[in-house]
C-alpha cells in the first residue's frame, strides 16, 4: 500500500507539473536565432488561438515571467481609464499641444486619441494621469488586475518612471480579455480602443499592437486577428543602444510570427 501510495503521489506531482508547463507554454529554443540575428537579448511569448486546442510558445520563460515597467504599452489600459472617467469624449477630440518642444517631433503638435496612440504621445497621457490621480489609478489597476497594480511614483508618468510593472505573461492575459471585450469597461470603449490600436492590416488579417520603451529595454505587445482566431504576442528586449535598437522590437516579432504562419512573408502593409 505504501508503494502504491508513493506511486500515486509521484504521478500526481508529474500531472500537476505537466499542466503547469502547458500553461507556461513550450520553450522555443529555436527562437533564440531571431534574437541573435539582431544582436539582442529578451523574451517573446506567443499564444496562438487560431485553432480550438490553441498553443503557447515562449522563448526565455524566466524573463517572460519577470515584471518590467510597461512603458508606453500602458497606453492600452490607460486609454480605457480615460474613456471611463470621461476624459476622452471620442477619437476626434483634440488635445492642444502645450508648445513644449520634445525629442520626438511627432509629439510637437495637437493630438487626438488615434494620433496619441500611434505617435505614443506621452504628454497626452500625463494629462490623463494628473486628472485621474494616484488613488483612482490604483483602483482602475486593481479592477483589471494589471501587473503589480502599483502606480506610486515621484513622477507623473508612473508607467515609465514609477513602480508599476508587468510580465509578458500578464500582458497577454490582459490582451486576451480586451480581444474578447471581457474587461470591466463599456464594450464601446473597448471597441474604440481596439480601433485606434490598428498597426497594419491585410486582406484577411488585422494587426493591433503597441510599442513601449523604458530606455534600457523595450516592448511590443498585441495580436494578429485571423478568421480562425487571434495570435497574441508580447516581446521584451534589451535596448542598450537606445534609439538604434528600437526597430528590433517589431523586426523580431514579425520574424517569429512568419515562422509559425501567423504573418505572411510579404507583409509590406505593416508599418515600420
Amino acid at each position: 500500500m505504501k508503494v502504491q501510495y508513493l506511486i500515486f503521489v509521484l504521478m500526481s506531482i508529474f500531472m500537476v507539473s505537466d499542466v503547469f508547463a502547458q500553461k507556461e507554454g513550450e520553450e522555443k529554443a529555436e527562437w533564440k536565432a531571431f534574437f541573435d540575428k539582431y544582436n539582442t537579448s529578451g523574451t517573446i511569448l506567443v499564444v496562438d488561438d487560431r485553432y480550438s486546442s490553441g498553443s503557447i510558445g515562449v522563448y526565455n520563460r524566466v524573463r517572460a515571467s519577470k515584471r518590467y515597467s510597461p512603458a508606453s504599452t500602458f497606453k492600452i489600459p490607460h486609454t480605457l481609464f480615460a474613456l471611463d472617467a470621461g476624459l476622452i469624449k471620442d477619437e476626434f477630440q483634440v488635445f492642444p499641444w502645450d508648445g513644449v518642444k520634445r525629442s520626438f517631433e511627432l509629439h510637437n503638435q495637437d493630438q487626438n486619441l488615434r494620433s496619441a496612440m500611434r505617435n505614443s504621445a506621452l504628454w497626452v497621457y500625463e494629462i490623463f494621469a494628473k486628472k485621474l490621480g494616484e488613488e483612482k489609478a490604483q483602483r482602475y489597476l486593481q479592477r483589471i488586475n494589471y501587473g503589480n497594480m502599483d502606480p506610486s511614483s515621484e513622477q507623473v508618468a508612473y508607467w515609465v518612471e514609477g513602480n508599476l510593472a508587468i510580465s509578458a505573461y500578464e500582458q497577454v492575459a490582459f490582451l486576451k480579455k480586451l480581444y474578447r471585450n471581457q474587461l470591466p469597461f463599456q464594450k464601446e470603449h473597448q471597441l474604440l480602443l481596439k480601433d485606434v490600436m490598428v498597426d497594419a492590416a491585410g486582406s484577411n488579417w488585422i494587426l493591433r499592437a503597441k510599442t513601449g520603451w523604458k530606455g534600457r529595454y523595450g516592448w511590443w505587445v498585441g495580436w494578429v486577428e485571423w478568421p480562425t482566431g487571434p495570435v497574441y504576442f508580447a516581446l521584451n528586449i534589451d535596448t542598450p543602444n537606445g534609439f538604434k535598437d528600437l526597430y528590433k522590437r517589431k523586426a523580431i516579432v514579425k520574424e517569429v510570427l512568419i515562422s509559425i504562419g501567423a504573418l505572411m512573408p510579404n507583409h509590406s502593409a505593416i508599418s515600420s
